[in-house]
């Protein structure tokens, strides 16, 4: 399964993509907010092969797209789409510090939207963010999500609880903006 936007491509994580992966997704600007953290190159590397064998679209599974620059192939991020189950999709993304700030983001979940949305038909679609997140919690915002829930210490952030939000949009609140 592959996307083209304007300024991206969104494809599988490939086995060379694992140094770039680890630096993005263990700087503290970034991991922050994450639910995984690499703690070394192997560890990047084991997430890309497991990601190998996933099928695009069967409920249950986490689907990783990278996300290159279509110029370049530079990669800059990844998102993530959780098959929840036939009508639902979750989705999380994750944008290297040294891309962000350019819209970049919001190119490629619009992109997913898109395809969830109109060409595999889901109902709804939603994200789970750290309420400290603004930058995200922006994003979602500007793309025409709304908030639907606030979890209190819900789930432990290292040594601490954090709160999650989550946001979320509806196939005919969409209404093909892609």
């Amino acid at each position: 399964m592959e996307l083209a936007t304007a300024r991206l491509r969104l494809d599988r994580l490939r086995h060379g993509d694992a140094a770039a992966l680890l630096a993005y997704r263990a700087d503290p600007a970034v991991s922050r907010y994450q639910g995984w953290r690499p703690a070394s190159l192997d560890d990047a590397a084991g997430f890309i092969q497991r990601q190998q064998a996933v099928v695009f679209d069967t409920l249950g599974s986490w689907f990783q797209f990278a996300l290159r620059l279509r110029d370049s192939g530079e990669l800059v991020g990844d998102l993530g789409l959780h098959f929840v189950d036939a009508d639902t999709v979750e989705f999380g993304v994750t944008l290297s510090p040294a891309h962000q700030g350019r819209r970049l983001a919001a190119e490629a979940v619009r992109a997913a939207l898109a395809l969830m949305f109109d060409d595999l038909k889901r109902h709804r679609v939603y994200a789970s963010v750290d309420p400290r997140n603004i930058a995200c919690i922006a994003l979602l915002e500007r793309l025409g999500m709304r908030k639907e829930a606030h979890f209190r210490e819900s789930w432990r952030d290292g040594d601490a609880w954090a709160d999650d939000v989550v946001y979320a949009m509806l196939a005919r609140e969409w209404g093909g903006r892609g």
